[in-house]
């Protein structure tokens, strides 16, 4: 069994943002050498996720409109009293769940047709990563 680990660093502009990070996940399963496994990519981060989804723009606004629907953002949020005003991204971070697994078959990323993997910031305009471990043979 190989173990291959890497980090992905983000800084997004907007607060809120959907980063598809599909094409860096599958290098990484280049890299390892692995041809059957899984890779776990996880947000290290409790504002943040990561989901497998279809890269289609209406798709993508109404996983929006549904978080903005059950954690809208706004200042009644029991954690605001920390000082902090994020606590709808700490709500969106559980609905999204910050980690996905992938199975490896024949050395690559065993996706469906349309799916893709994306990197969901809910907390953005800071530095945040992502970890991706790879396991297998």
């Amino acid at each position: 069994m190989r173990f291959y680990t890497e980090y992905l660093w983000f800084n997004t502009e907007k607060r809120r943002e959907y980063v598809r990070i599909t094409d860096k996940v599958r290098e990484a399963c280049k890299k390892s050498g692995i041809s059957e496994g899984m890779i776990l990519v996880s947000a290290m981060h409790i504002s943040a996720g990561v989901f497998v989804n279809d890269n289609e723009r209406g798709i993508l606004q109404d996983i929006d409109n549904m978080l903005d629907g059950l954690a809208p953002f706004g200042p009644d949020y029991n954690h605001h009293r920390t000082g902090e005003d994020n606590g709808d991204a700490h709500l969106k971070s559980i609905l999204v769940h910050h980690q996905i697994i992938v199975p490896v078959t024949n050395g690559d990323l065993d996706l469906g047709p349309w799916q893709q993997i994306f990197y969901a910031e809910f907390d953005g305009r800071r530095r945040k990563r992502v970890i991706i471990k790879v396991m297998g043979e």
